[in-house]
């Protein structure tokens, strides 16, 4: 699943990502793939774009790496003046048109009917909402169960700096939205720090909790008897307060490796959370982080290159002629 992390701060905007590529073999079993996956791309010399997700999708009968959609999307003659907006915009109806996860949601549909058959369950409602499918079932035992489930996302922060110097970070999601994160142009939205992938370990630290406590009876039962707004208010009371607006871009940098190594070594000696064993640990390998600042637009501080032994090849390298 991985973690790609922005933190935006006066000096500049910095993008992090592990580099670790797993998935699940046909037995259903988590398995590590490479560690040697770039989940960062420089769009243009002002935006870069964070992926995670799906690794690959199905094009003309053979898997196709997402990452080769950005890197056509990024020679594209219109990029170079494109603004960070119109950049999230595209990249999502690029994904959204390539990734059927329509066919997968009914995949998804037909693997839980078979799971809970072969148990003795009773399936007594499933349906689809939006890019969801609830269902309910009766267990041997007669007690009645509701469960949900989704297809794997595509998701991308994509961040950077306008052509009149503004700054703005958007996420993507598909299935699902843009939504713009960080707007220089709108007060308290200037500066701060987002996550996508397997973000539970930096949200838990930062935020104190992480979106999977809304699971818990006693907090479905407080958001009934009042609001999902409200308690969303009161459980924000436990996030650290960190001067985002004051932090440097060294300091920005340390943070969000320091998120992905946490989450690397969270996922090293645990198993998922006692209320949903069995996690996938996707986050692992060299971090790669790039910096965007006003002055010198998309700079590498560190990007794993391709090496054997003792030999190192640099792609990004111009060639002499």
């Amino acid at each position: 699943m991985s973690l790609v992390i922005n933190t935006t701060t006066p000096e500049g905007i910095v993008l992090a990502a592990d580099s670790r590529q797993s998935y699940r073999n046909m037995k259903g079993m988590a398995r590590i793939g490479s560690e040697n996956a770039i989940k960062l791309f420089e769009i243009n010399r002002r935006i870069g774009v964070g992926i995670t997700g799906l690794a690959f999708l199905p094009e003309g009968g053979v898997q196709k790496n997402v990452s080769q959609y950005i890197e056509e999307f990024r020679r594209g003659s219109k990029v170079k003046n494109m603004e960070v907006k119109e950049v999230a915009r595209k990249l999502h109806h690029i994904f959204d048109d390539k990734y059927h996860w329509e066919e997968q949601l009914d995949q998804i549909k037909a693997n839980i009917q078979n799971d809970l058959s072969s148990k003795g369950c009773t399936v007594l409602q499933m349906e689809k909402d939006g890019d969801l499918l609830k269902f309910s079932f009766r267990t041997p035992q007669g007690t009645i169960e509701n469960g949900m489930a989704r297809a794997d996302p595509i998701e991308l922060l994509v961040a950077g700096y306008n052509p009149d110097g503004s700054h703005q970070v958007y996420s993507v999601a598909v299935p699902g939205p843009v939504q713009k994160l960080r707007d220089s142009k709108k007060p308290n939205m200037e500066y701060g720090s987002s996550w996508i992938g397997q973000g539970d370990v930096a949200a838990r630290i930062v935020l104190g909790f992480d979106g999977r406590i809304q699971n818990i009876e006693f907090v479905k039962e407080a958001i009934q008897a009042r609001s999902e707004l409200e308690i969303q208010g009161q459980l924000r009371g436990l996030e650290y307060a960190i001067q985002w607006g004051t932090m440097t871009l060294q300091d920005a940098i340390d943070f969000a490796t320091l998120m992905i190594q946490t989450t690397s070594a969270i996922q090293r000696f645990s198993d998922g959370i006692n209320a949903d064993p069995g996690d996938m640990p996707g986050v692992g390998g060299p971090i790669n982080v790039a910096v965007i600042t006003p002055d010198h637009g998309f700079v590498w501080v560190k990007k794993k290159k391709l090496h054997f032994e003792d030999s190192v090849v640099d792609l990004d390298r111009k060639p002499r002629l």
